[in-house]
């Protein structure tokens, strides 16, 4: 069981140091105390991503994102009333309280049942050519090649089955045998895992087009060549809170001018700006998808995210950016590979 105590903020704790404690503990929130031990409020993930799309200082005090009405529990409440206060409201963690207000404790999901099954899918693109990584994907496809002594793909798989997935769709194309041979129907895993095969390139989006049948629930689609931390659980909760039919995982990215950048107004000069960094939000590679989606998705026509996403937005249909805070890299050329050799191999990447 997981330490509580080690989630405990102050009010004027930065939002930069209550994530560290946050990403620390493996919560997935902070728990914000008076001086007197007393609950001011709760600092969930969610509310530190809309503090991240917002572009919010780090520097600020923890007071000025925190729910302050989060829904607690008493100390002596029974597993069973805790379960369905957490079912109904549909949360993951509820501090416990005594007779003064003061947080002795704190429920967690997981903790009352387990392991939580998702009734959701999961598609891999695991398709691709990999020409950037040369000669290694000769006869390897990319999420095949192995970082930390077991495939790429394979370590993507591991953390969707710890949270709870069970039901996985491999879009396969180039050397699609490799996969089929490695992952079989999934049971060495405890999942179940079905094949996409891609007679011809489909895209991220196209492949999709390929399932049996739409899912009933929002699925996750995710690229077969990433590294990453991402609490997928989260995802899928952050794309019901803000009612979207098609949620992007976005990463922040910086690109520093090298040079002083001159601002004219006509001939004049204006300004001079030394070497500004411009910050953009880029596309992470993961996705979350309701059934609504697929009416926008064409049978076997190469069709990428990008422009599904386009199109849901024609249409008028809710799309949200999902900020990840957590470890992500693309192994998408050789420099990225042998990076990761490096940072995930050794177990500089917190769990």
């Amino acid at each position: 069981m997981k330490d509580w105590k080690q989630i405990v903020v102050s009010p004027e704790t930065t939002l930069r140091d209550a994530i560290a404690r946050i990403d620390g503990s493996g919560l997935q929130l902070a728990l914000v105390l008076d001086r007197d031990g007393r609950l001011a409020g709760v600092l969930s993930d969610g509310d530190i991503r809309r503090a991240i799309l917002q572009g919010c200082d780090l520097a600020a005090p923890t007071a000025d994102f925190m729910n302050c009405s989060p829904t607690t529990a008493p100390a002596a409440s029974a597993s069973k009333e805790l379960l369905a206060l957490m079912r109904r409201k549909v949360l993951h963690h509820v501090p416990l309280l005594n007779g003064e207000m003061q947080v002795i404790g704190l429920a967690t999901l997981d903790g009352l049942t387990g392991v939580t099954e998702r009734p959701n899918w999961v598609v891999l693109m695991a398709g691709g050519l990999g020409s950037r990584l040369m000669p290694l994907t000769e006869n390897c496809p990319k999420p095949m090649l192995q970082v930390g002594g077991k495939p790429i793909l394979e370590s993507i798989l591991e953390s969707f089955a710890e949270q709870g997935f069970r039901k996985f769709f491999l879009s396969v194309n180039y050397l699609a045998d490799a996969v089929r041979d490695h992952f079989g129907d999934g049971s060495q895993w405890g999942v179940e895992i079905s094949y996409l095969h891609e007679d011809k390139r489909l895209g991220t989006a196209g492949a999709l087009s390929l399932l049996p049948e739409r899912p009933s629930d929002p699925l996750v689609v995710m690229n077969g060549d990433l590294l990453t931390r991402v609490r997928f659980d989260n995802m899928l909760n952050f794309h019901s809170e803000h009612g979207a039919v098609a949620t992007m995982a976005v990463r922040e990215y910086d690109f520093q001018v090298p040079y002083g950048v001159v601002q004219l107004n006509g001939s004049n000069i204006a300004a001079i700006e030394e070497k500004p960094v411009h910050r953009f939000f880029v596309n992470a590679g993961i996705y979350t998808l309701s059934p609504e989606a697929f009416e926008h998705i064409p049978d076997g026509t190469f069709f990428d995210m990008p422009t599904l996403f386009d199109r849901m937005l024609a249409a008028g249909h809710p799309t949200s950016a999902y900020p990840l805070r957590e470890y992500w890299l693309d192994i998408g050329r050789l420099e990225e590979f042998e990076r990761a050799q490096h940072e995930w191999s050794n177990g500089s990447v917190a769990a």
